[in-house]
């Protein structure tokens, strides 16, 4: 998928001068930027040196085109030159078998009737031109050029992202005063986001954690221990993915993001039990040990429960591997850091932080007391009756997958507002490509009348086929629409209607 495109815009060129700017200019400085490919350009067709003849004067002449082709070639030759030896200089002999310039074509004999010589002029005429064309690219209903900026599989995208912005100047550098180039549908915000969702998933984990644990046991240093089990068992996992060879991406950012919530159940279990050792009149130590190791087994089976969960995407193909295998990887690292830090770093920091409290005496009992014991008794009944709990169990999630399992969707990403919507049209077979043109221009304009002009911020579209390298494949048949990226919104000061259309896409 493009992480972006290069949109040529002139007021005063045309496509075809677009495009060969675009191919012959950008395109081999574009190139060489790390981690980025080099599509061809969209939305013209190539340039080419057009020869028209004229059927009338073929005829009489009693010439056929066949003969001028064979002119052409043999007048129009790429020949070697050799080097010729000038006191001490060795300079290259020219061949002046190629025309300098595409006029020169019409000096090329053809046919010599007596005294008079048929040239490619008497017979037709030369001009600078393009291939059929096959396929529109529009830019706010305008046509352009584009070039879709694609990373390589291993590359970055806000590597690639910086580098084409900062290489943008360079661009514009090489091309003439008339025509702008510009960056347009930048995907670099999809991460940068999932950083910030990051960030900020463990921020709250952070802050709700240690709330949390400050309400029950009622003791700072307690809430810190916890707390900083969260960053350690992230960096733990980072560096694990560093080493695996993965790299922060979407599905580690979102495998990350997802650890975040159960990355503190390891250390709360840890550090409460401890407290519960405390209670009983035990050492620091000796609490902080026997609460490690009570909980140790424990532990361990609810990381590979958790872990359970994501064995599945080890054994998927295709792409659906290399989209969920990444993040599988986030989370098991970040689980299995957080079970060795819990069960190494948060008794020793635990003692360390909580030396000098002693032995806690028995305190007076509160309200979280009460409730923890209404809670145990009703545990306890629930055991005495665990066959009608499971079977109840079974009973009420298979009711539920079946009345709303159904209405679950079932695409790789959910769909959300990014402010960004594709919209895919296709025209009837053999439809005119003038005529294809017309229906995105008239979809356009619906789309703005919805929206509302000033809620949309750019639409990028390809009507048509990508012209085929072998101009002797073209084919002036209809051409069916394909994918079209057409707009850009601001949803957020749009009429309803528009909100629906840009978050449906």
């Amino acid at each position: 998928m493009p992480v972006g495109d290069l949109v040529f815009s002139s007021k005063t060129k045309t496509v075809a001068e677009l495009q060969d700017a675009a191919l012959f200019k950008v395109r081999p400085l574009f190139a060489t930027l790390p981690g980025v490919s080099a599509p061809p350009p969209f939305g013209a067709s190539q340039r080419t040196i057009l020869v028209r003849l004229d059927p009338g004067k073929l005829r009489s002449y009693n010439m056929s085109p066949d003969e001028v082709v064979r002119a052409l070639a043999a007048g129009n030759t790429v020949s070697p030159s050799g080097n010729i030896r000038i006191g001490d200089l060795w300079p290259t002999v020219p061949v002046n078998s190629v025309v300098g310039d595409i006029k020169g074509l019409d000096n090329i004999p053809v046919r010599s009737q007596g005294t008079q010589t048929i040239f490619i002029r008497d017979v037709g005429s030369v001009e600078d031109g393009a291939d059929i064309q096959t396929g529109y690219a529009l830019v706010d209903g305008r046509r352009t050029v584009y070039i879709p900026v694609t990373k390589r599989a291993d590359a970055s995208t806000l590597a690639v992202v910086k580098a084409v912005k900062a290489n943008l100047p360079h661009f514009q550098s090489v091309l003439p005063d008339d025509i702008k180039v510009s960056y347009e549908f930048d995907q670099s915000p999809y991460v940068t986001g999932a950083i910030r969702g990051l960030f900020f998933e463990g921020a709250l984990g952070v802050l709700l954690t240690g709330l949390m644990v400050l309400l029950f046991l009622r003791d700072w240093r307690s809430s810190l221990v916890v707390v900083l089990n969260i960053p350690l068992a992230i960096l733990a996992s980072v560096t694990a993915l560093w080493v695996s060879g993965q790299t922060i991406n979407i599905m580690t950012l979102g495998g990350l993001a997802l650890a975040v919530g159960i990355l503190v159940d390891e250390a709360t279990v840890t550090i409460e039990n401890i407290h519960t050792r405390l209670a009983d009149r035990r050492s620091l130590a000796r609490a902080a040990s026997e609460a490690t190791a009570e909980t140790t087994l424990p532990r361990f089976v609810a990381m590979l429960c958790i872990l359970a969960v994501f064995i599945p995407a080890f054994f998927m193909t295709g792409a659906a591997h290399n989209l969920f295998v990444p993040l599988a990887l986030a989370v098991g690292f970040s689980m299995v850091g957080s079970y060795l830090l819990s069960s190494t770093f948060v008794p020793v920091l635990a003692v360390w932080m909580l030396r000098g409290t002693g032995t806690h005496e028995k305190p007076e009992e509160t309200f979280f007391d009460r409730l923890r014991a209404t809670y145990d008794r009703f545990a306890r009944a629930l055991m005495r009756r665990r066959r009608i709990v499971v079977l109840s169990y079974l009973v009420i999630s298979g009711a539920i997958i079946v009345l709303v399992g159904g209405s679950l969707g079932t695409e790789i990403f959910p769909i959300v507002d990014t402010g960004q919507f594709q919209l895919n049209l296709r025209a009837p077979a053999a439809t005119d490509i003038d005529r294809t043109e017309q229906i995105a221009l008239q979809t356009l304009d619906a789309i703005k009348r919805e929206a509302g002009p000033e809620n949309v911020e750019i639409s990028l579209g390809f009507v048509g086929t990508q012209p085929p390298n072998i101009p002797s494949t073209l084919s002036t048949s209809g051409v069916p629409v394909p994918r079209t990226r057409c707009c850009k919104c601001n949803s957020s000061g749009a009429r309803g209607s528009a909100s629906r259309i840009c978050r449906s896409g």
